[in-house]
């Protein structure tokens, strides 16, 4: 159940319409915060806002670089040995989008100019944000306005951006002043901030932080020619950073131009008098380059040479290399859904958003927010290894490689938390961007030890799918075998009849319900962790010894240890309920009451937002997919009967205050025969961001969202699961969709996928023959092709909301599960109940 569950295109079609291919805004919006996300541009390095070219009207001006961040000394009201010191934000980088315009000393401002025509879009297949306006100034002068903006792909350091003003009618003095701004210390067009001070509580942990003393210190601004430099160092952190702007005048009429730069900011200014039918074209290439150590003279000398390179080959040499790019991302990851012009375009949307993520990451994380906001601070979370990384290792291999090089990258940072927590190996930090712990709330964050298990998960699927053993062999195992160790040592043994292994004092996803026993999701991903490494490190004795001594001297290990692991594993304590027929949560998940989310009032979501931590604990209610979860990650752990009771318990309880829950939901409720509810839960995945479902889409793009859509399509209605390696299928097209087409690329081999209601079929675009299973079925995939029928997609069971159908049912131990909302403003009511079984 969900609150925010859509169950057709909620998305406003006059202001941004169909259009399979594009993102296209028809007319200017009002949600100003909500298009800047959705109409930014980035390449997983750099990114920027969809903000104005005239810096104004605004919601938040962003322009980001993946990891360029500043540190802070987080302020707990009452500290404890480990608890997060350092808190990190990404930096709002120096501004280079404005190109402002003035007509007869009037200024371009889309909010409150006469526009007769408007038009932005981007095409995903070009990735070049364009605009097309029509202006009729207040002297009767209509002047058209071209405008561009691309980041780069393949110079992830560049960005290009243009403004054309033609005058159509009338004749008139033009200005324009292209600008940098350091707006994280100085920003003139913004609304007034709202997020708290660095060290203040926040309220909604999902924003930013900001800072009341200055961030970016001034090293060396200057100008030569048309080209202007600044270099500024952050204040804590320590990282230097250098932009250069570039510009080229095309004009026939004569211009003046003057430079003037100062501490915050560099304007290359341009006038002249533009007559009827005359055009003046500026084009302006941006180049960043920052690091930590390193002089900002040569992070200047870095972005001369980037600049050069664009005067060499001009733009159009970079716009043709992006469209090329672009046509080989599509190639390898184009999801077409016939018929559905609407899910094509948000669905084409998502997976864009994705190459924006990650594409030129090359071996940072992957924030939260991508590049396209300020949201989680920029932080790094289990987003990447659990939604994101098996859409790069399915589609972009080398993509993923580098998302996982950034954990084998963070590897001593975490073995250094694991000691901070008395434990062994090693523990990756529930948020960071720099390797260290920022998540300041304990239960909620650093208590999600299952971090550990998603990453070793996530490199034990690039391993399997791509066949690059070698990346496991020599950076993978070593991380395999120290979250392995730190599962070890953090479980313990118990026997009661049979001996079991049992983790303690943990959060799942679920972060409604922490700091509990054996919850099953950590179980069941440590059971898998353990397992997994174990596994490794004997097949690396067995088939590089050498490399294999060299890992035991390097982390200094126990050969026993490896026995361990296994035995570990084997004894992870996995709870069965009977009575209910469900895995539970956690040990005590059932005991507690069941939270009537039906009856809760729409303005209490999201929960954390409106009830304090122990109210919600004390219930069973979810923020999002936790058992739901372990149960498509780790499916052959599961039987179809387990699945489909475990889904039909936890969904009526689950929430969706998470934008990670739906598209999970939608997978499960799909395998189990719940189809309807599967594409209503999928569409809200969808959705998420393009009709702003949470009301925070202004924060930033939900990237593990993104990531979720592709995987709900691909293993949700598709139907693909995979284990070891072995591919199968077994689809669940919905009845509304003709067609579903998509391509996958395992160990180098890559195949188009088409379903349809009667047949699925398979054929080779380049690579060797491969064998996948179809329900049961080993086909094997090849040039000419092959098709297998279909009897039906799979059981359909009748749909709905789902009811929490087991209140009022008996418990094991005889008490009655009761359904409530927590309300002090409630009538009293007389607790018959529990009277009558005190009388007498």
């Amino acid at each position: 159940m969900s609150l925010h569950k859509v169950s057709a295109d909620p998305m406003d079609r006059v202001h941004l319409p169909v259009n399979e291919w594009q993102l296209v805004e028809a007319r200017p919006g009002a949600k100003l915060g909500f298009l800047e996300t959705i109409f930014a541009t980035a390449n997983g390095y750099l990114g920027m806002r969809g903000t104005p070219e005239e810096g104004r009207d605004v919601a938040s001006h962003g322009t980001f670089l993946n990891g360029f961040h500043e540190t802070w000394p987080i302020k707990h009201a009452e500290n404890a040995f480990g608890f997060a010191k350092t808190g990190q934000t990404i930096v709002n980088a120096p501004d280079s989008t404005v190109i402002k315009l003035y007509v007869d000393d009037e200024p371009l401002n889309v909010s409150t100019s006469d526009l007769l025509e408007y038009k932005r879009w981007i095409d995903f297949r070009e990735g070049v944000l364009r605009r097309d306006l029509l202006w009729r100034t207040p002297s009767g002068a209509h002047v058209r306005v071209r405008s561009s903006r691309m980041v780069s792909f393949t110079d992830r350091h560049l960005a290009l951006m243009s403004l054309e003003v033609e005058m159509v009618k009338g004749s008139a003095p033009i200005a324009i002043s292209s600008q940098i701004i350091n707006r994280q210390d100085l920003d003139l067009d913004a609304a007034p901030a709202t997020a708290p001070l660095a060290g203040e509580n926040k309220h909604d942990p999902r924003q930013t932080t900001s800072f009341d003393t200055r961030v970016l210190v001034p090293e060396d601004n200057h100008a030569s020619g048309d080209r202007v430099l600044m270099g500024y160092r952050t204040a804590h952190s320590g990282i230097g950073i250098g932009v250069a702007a570039d510009h080229e005048v095309d004009t026939e009429i004569g211009f003046q131009s003057l430079v003037k730069i100062d501490d915050d900011m560099g304007r290359f200014i341009m006038r002249g008098e533009l007559p009827e039918g005359e055009k003046f074209l500026v084009k302006k290439a941006v180049a960043y380059h920052y690091a930590a150590g390193v002089p900002v003279r040569e992070l200047q000398d870095r972005c001369r040479r980037t600049l050069d390179r664009v005067h060499k080959h001009a733009f159009e040499h970079y716009h043709e290399a992006q469209r090329e790019f672009l046509e080989g991302f599509w190639q390898r990851s184009d999801v077409r859904i016939e018929g559905q012009s609407a899910v094509q375009q948000a669905s084409r949307w998502c997976i864009y958003q994705l190459a924006q993520a990650a594409a030129r990451a090359d071996q940072a994380g992957v924030p939260a927010k991508g590049m396209t906001g300020s949201g989680y601070e920029g932080h790094y979370f289990w987003d990447t290894d659990i939604y994101v990384v098996p859409f790069l290792t399915f589609t972009s291999p080398e993509w993923a490689r580098n998302a996982l090089r950034f954990r084998v990258n963070l590897l001593d940072a975490a073995r250094e938390r694991a000691r901070e927590l008395n434990q062994r190996g090693a523990l990756f930090p529930w948020r960071t961007i720099n390797g260290d712990e920022a998540s300041a709330y304990y239960a909620a964050g650093t208590a999600q030890y299952h971090i550990d298990a998603d990453i070793a998960w996530a490199f034990a699927t690039y391993n399997d799918i791509t066949g690059d053993t070698s990346f496991l062999d020599l950076q993978g195992a070593e991380v395999l075998a120290e979250t392995a160790r730190m599962w070890a040592d953090l479980g313990f043994w118990r026997t009661n009849g049979d001996r079991t292994f049992h983790i303690h004092g943990v959060t799942g996803p679920d972060e409604y319900t922490t700091v509990v026993n054996n919850n099953l999701f950590t179980n069941v991903m440590a059971k898998y962790n353990l397992e997994r490494a174990a596994r490794t490190l004997r097949d690396l004795r067995e088939r590089l010894p050498e490399t294999y001594r060299a890992l035991v001297q390097k982390i200094d290990l126990d050969e026993r240890e490896i026995d361990e692991w296994q035995a570990c594993a084997e004894g992870m304590y996995i709870e069965f309920d009977e009575t209910m027929g469900i895995h539970p949560q956690d040990d005590r998940f059932l005991d507690r009451e069941v939270w009537d989310i039906k009856a809760t009032p729409p303005e209490k979501f999201p929960l954390l937002l409106n009830y304090h931590p122990l109210v919600i604990y004390r219930f069973q209610v979810i923020k999002q997919a936790d058992v739901v979860l372990a149960t498509y990650l780790r499916s052959a752990e599961f039987t179809t009967e387990h699945k489909k009771a475990n889904f039909e318990y936890y969904d009526p309880i689950t929430t969706g205050d998470s934008t990670l829950s739906a598209v999970v939901q939608s997978i499960m409720a799909a395998e189990v025969g719940h189809q309807d509810l599967a594409l209503d839960y999928f569409l809200t995945g969808l959705y998420v961001d393009l009709a702003d479902l949470h009301k925070n889409t202004k924060d930033g793009v939900h990237i593990a969202s993104a990531g979720g859509v592709w995987n709900g399509l691909v293993a949700g209605f598709g139907g693909m699961r995979f284990n070891d390696g072995a591919i199968s299928f077994d689809p669940r097209l919905p009845d509304e969709w003709p067609a579903l087409e998509f391509p996958l690329t395992v160990r180098e081999s890559r195949f188009t996928v088409r379903i349809t209601k009667g047949e699925i079929s398979f054929v080779l675009e380049e690579g060797d023959e491969l064998d996948v299973s179809v329900r049961g079925k080993t086909v094997r995939i090849t040039t000419a092709g092959v098709s297998v029928a279909l009897r039906g997609q799979g059981p359909l069971l009748e749909d709905g909301h789902l009811e929490a159908h087991y209140v009022g049912d008996t418990r094991a131990d005889g008490s009655v599960i009761t359904s409530t909302v927590p309300d002090p403003n409630a009538p009293w009511e007389y607790p018959e109940a529990a009277i009558e079984g005190t009388e007498g």
